[in-house]
């Protein structure tokens, strides 16, 4: 049986899977996983979700304030053994809704070049490329996305 859970970024469970996630992308992002990390940080994530198969905790995602219409897609990680099963994509949708019912108006992200599987997700969930903002802009190694959610 699948569930998701809205929660917030002290729940244990999140902090597990982002544990993985981090060390996953410890891996992925090589070199260049300290300037990516340094952004990432959970301290006061007041949107979570965690995804749960057979009540065990196998996905996460959360959303944060970019800016007075913009939520900024979090954390987004899958376990390994749970790839291929939708989970990413019930998460991701999950926070848009939650986003929505929040008055937002559009979901931005970035993920790394070398994530392969999660470019594929955001396009699958219509996702589009848009210039790298923030402390992405002229970054060769960063995709964005945008989605309009109204």
């Amino acid at each position: 049986m699948i569930s998701l859970i809205r929660t917030d970024s002290k729940n244990k469970d999140f902090i597990e899977l982002v544990k993985q996630l981090d060390a996953f992308l410890a891996i992925t992002d090589g070199d260049d996983h300290d300037f990516y990390n340094q952004y990432n940080g959970l301290d006061n994530i007041k949107y979570v979700i965690v995804g749960y198969m057979d009540s065990i905790p196998v996905a996460c995602g959360a959303i944060k304030q970019f800016d007075a219409k913009t939520m900024e897609i979090k954390r987004m990680f899958t376990s390994e053994k749970s790839r291929g099963k939708g989970m990413a994509s019930k998460v991701l949708v999950e926070l848009e809704k939650w986003a929505l019912e929040l008055s937002f108006e559009r979901c931005i992200l970035e993920t790394g070049i070398r994530q392969v599987e999660a470019v594929h997700l955001y396009k699958k969930n219509k996702y589009t490329l848009m210039e790298n903002y923030g402390q992405y802009a002229g970054i060769e190694e960063s995709l964005c996305f945008e989605k309009k959610l109204i």
